[in-house]
């Protein structure tokens, strides 16, 4: 006869698998890694036989795992289903999530959106994680990712929630030590300060008109935004970065856009998130509640 470690084991069975590792399981669950892994022994050991293959780099499933697996999962499906039926009843969204979203800076009305729904719902937390990179969702234990520009194929589920808007910018400073710059040519002269996630070609529009380059001199390459804005401000060449990081020092005179009637292209803003989990219903809530607060919010 079963009892209720053995379902709290066959759960984290599942979430192990999923995640593809112990630590990926234990941020899901909000356990540690030594908890996940004591509850797999156990049931290991209740069952008479291992469930994964173990190694420094990888974990597999063995015959036996996999023969148990297509039932664990029902019963952790059921047991959301059941959570999920409850939750439709009521309008107070309940729960913790796990959200990455880029390092844009905490000027960002996506950072703004997250903090009102957790005002709105006193009975929801968040763990907001930033990072010049993408994470790995299902590995890390993320509920929802915020991701920018052009989605890779992936089998995460999407959809986009605004757009992002960026200027061209440089320093007060740095265009005094040059020639004025009228031109696209006269652009493509200067010096550039470049963000290593990102592609160095810029593309740049006007009134339907499209043109891209490579510079030819990238002053100084970072890997973050805000050492890349640093080195704009001290005058060390141009970037584009977002509006949410240039309006207030556009508007105090610290930044200057660069060949306004040229901007960059908008980036579509997308939500991404794995569709299974404890959380899918509030993560569904989130990005409903995100697209309806500012539906065409930019970071």
């Amino acid at each position: 006869m079963q009892d209720m470690d053995d379902y709290r084991s066959l759960a984290v069975f599942v979430a192990v698998h999923e995640a593809g590792s112990f630590s990926g399981a234990g941020r899901r669950l909000k356990l540690s890694t030594s908890v996940v892994s004591h509850h797999v022994s156990k049931l290991e050991t209740r069952l008479g036989a291992a469930l994964f293959f173990r190694s420094t780099r990888s974990l597999s499933l063995t015959p036996e795992g996999k023969a148990i697996l297509p039932s664990a999962q029902a019963m952790v499906e059921a047991g959301n289903a059941a959570l999920d039926v409850l939750s439709e009843t009521s309008d107070e969204p309940a729960g913790a999530l796990r959200i990455t979203l880029p390092a844009f800076g905490e000027r960002s009305p996506l950072h703004r959106t997250l903090m009102r729904f957790v005002q709105t719902y006193p009975q929801v937390a968040m763990s907001i994680h930033t990072s010049e990179y993408p994470v790995d969702l299902i590995k890390e234990g993320f509920d929802l990712a915020i991701r920018l520009g052009q989605l890779t194929d992936s089998a995460l589920k999407s959809k986009r929630i605004g757009s992002f808007q960026r200027k061209l910018v440089a320093s007060p400073g740095y265009l005094s030590s040059r020639a004025e710059i009228t031109t696209l040519g006269d652009l493509q002269a200067c010096e550039f300060i470049s963000l290593a996630m990102l592609p160095d070609a810029i593309t740049l529009v006007n009134n339907g008109e499209q043109f891209t380059f490579e510079p030819e001199h990238i002053r100084l390459e970072t890997h973050s935004l805000s050492s890349a804005k640093l080195a704009i401000l001290e005058g060390l060449g141009i970037m584009h970065l977002p509006n949410s990081e240039t309006d207030e020092e556009i508007a105090n005179g610290r930044l200057i856009e660069v060949l306004p009637q040229w901007s960059p292209p908008l980036l579509g803003v997308y939500a991404v998130w794995p569709d299974i989990g404890p959380q899918k219903k509030l993560t569904h809530r989130l990005i409903e509640f995100m697209q309806n607060d500012r539906p065409d919010a930019a970071p």
